[in-house]
């Protein structure tokens, strides 16, 4: 069965700490428009700006919150392996499925350097792991053999999500991982129907954040074998594709296309991306009532 994870934003307040009252809002939005899980504080969640501290009380607040409503996947990823495995273990005593590690940024680094990275963390927690390859944040990939010889010395690296803007190495990795348990998700939104070409597991994809009952209907039509209503819906969510490409950091336009769904959240980004140009917006707004209209009529 597919699935659609969303990497959930991440609301914040002026201090740029996490408001947890707009988080309530945002966890009831996707439970009800049927997604599959969430994932707290990846790339789309801007953990990059907040301290140990805060990444332990949030992940601890979304598990209580949910209450066991949705799978929870949760982003422990950063430069301390230290408080990569402590954040890692803490999520999985919460009863978060996974853990999506990110690979080390800043720094370059080589295929075996990578292997190390991963390995290491993988044998010094007893918790489900995802590798997270993110080129374009990280300045590097993780390579399909470096992957496969991580799941076969680590039992608990149980999958990958690929954000890469060249799906066939997506594909390179499902060839290596073919006929073996392994949970391989796309990381844009328009590369679903080529993940399940390739027998992937899905994808963990922002604009769900946005749409979450357009994915789940795309999700539910694919795992139900309704071709024709599969198309559909994908080509919806490929109209919302240039969303990703009006700013850099592409979470603050999330958020404001979120208020326009309803949400009474603060239209706040991690400085210094918290600025965002009226055209875009009002183009991507444009687009999200196209797309949401078109998804009512065909309802």
């Amino acid at each position: 069965m597919k699935k659609i994870i969303t990497p959930v934003v991440t609301p914040f307040k002026e201090d740029e700490s996490p408001d947890y009252e707009g988080t309530k809002q945002i966890i009831d939005f996707l439970i009800e428009g049927g997604v599959d899980g969430i994932l707290v504080l990846g790339s789309t969640g801007e953990f990059t700006n907040l301290s140990f501290e805060e990444r332990a009380e949030y992940l601890k607040f979304y598990a209580e919150y949910t209450a066991g409503r949705t799978e929870l996947y949760a982003g422990t990823g950063g430069m301390s392996k230290k408080h990569i495995v402590s954040l890692t273990n803490q999520a999985s005593e919460l009863g978060y499925r996974a853990s999506l590690i990110i690979g080390p940024y800043y720094y370059g680094i080589q295929q075996e350097q990578l292997f190390a990275y991963y390995d290491e963390i993988a044998k010094s927690t007893e918790a489900e792991l995802l590798i997270y390859n993110f080129p374009k944040r990280t300045g590097h990939t993780v390579n399909s053999d470096t992957v496969a010889r991580l799941a076969e010395a680590n039992h608990n690296i149980i999958g990958m999500k690929d954000s890469v803007l060249e799906p066939n190495h997506t594909g390179q990795i499902s060839a290596e991982m073919r006929g073996k348990e392994f949970q391989l998700y796309s990381g844009f939104d328009n590369q679903f129907l080529f993940n399940v070409t390739i027998d992937g597991a899905g994808c963990i994809g922002g604009l769900s954040n946005i749409i979450p009952e357009i994915w789940s209907a795309l999700v539910r039509a694919e795992n139900n074998g309704q071709h024709k209503e599969v198309f559909f819906l994908a080509s919806l969510v490929e109209r919302l594709m240039p969303v990703y490409s009006f700013e850099t950091n592409a979470s603050l336009l999330l958020k404001k296309l979120m208020v326009c769904r309803g949400l009474a959240i603060r239209e706040k980004a991690i400085f210094p991306y918290h600025q965002c140009k009226e055209e875009d917006y009002i183009r991507s707004r444009k687009l999200l009532e196209e797309v949401l209209r078109e998804f009512d009529n065909w309802k």
